[in-house]
């Protein structure tokens, strides 16, 4: 006796095995992986601390000479990277004896550029820029894996309305964006 269409029965052995090898051939060929782009002896870093390249008698922003800056901003930035590190767990933060790589880097721009005015001429909208040149230096083979100039963090905030929000929380937010793009350069290296 045959099995017709709907008969409930299951599905040949020929079609369970083409199922699995389809299924198999998706989960293999995705690609992904924990350590995107980190070779395999890289487990640990160590940050050196930011240097602060920026001349602040030349800090310009808009029709404002000396905008509002906030000291050691460069610790802010070593810090927002430790933490960004700890977070991903993909690279252990360590002594500079005991990391198989080191990142390094200094903090060169920092930019406060309007971007939208009200009727009356006050900016509404701004757009707060950290710039920085950071190395990562694979210290097991003293070989530099990459170095990027001009990595940017930027965030926009609106200083009016509703919306309105202060500038030190803006600048957080923008400290968290360049260590979250300089942790992702790092671990992806794409």
């Amino acid at each position: 006796m045959g099995r017709g269409a709907g008969g409930g029965g299951r599905g040949s052995p020929l079609t369970l095995y083409l199922t699995a090898a389809i299924c198999g051939f998706l989960v293999a060929g995705c690609g992904y992986t924990t350590r995107p782009g980190l070779a395999s002896h890289l487990r640990t870093i160590y940050v050196k601390p930011f240097t602060n390249q920026i001349d602040v008698t030349q800090l310009i922003t808009g029709n404002e000479r000396f905008p509002i800056y906030r000291h050691r901003l460069e610790v802010d930035i070593t810090d927002a990277v430790l933490d960004r590190f700890q977070f991903t767990g993909l690279l252990r933060p360590s002594t500079v004896e005991r990391a198989d790589c080191r990142l390094e880097g200094e903090l060169t721009q920092f930019r406060r550029d309007a971007l939208r005015y009200d009727a009356s001429q006050q900016v509404e909208e701004w757009r707060l820029s950290l710039v920085v040149d950071v190395r990562f230096i694979d210290q097991t083979t003293q070989t530099l894996l990459w170095e990027e100039k001009g990595l940017t963090g930027d965030v926009t905030y609106f200083a009016l309305g509703t919306k309105a929000e202060s500038e030190s929380s803006a600048l957080d937010r923008a400290v968290t964006d360049v260590a979250r793009r300089i942790v992702e350069r790092t671990v992806e290296n794409w």
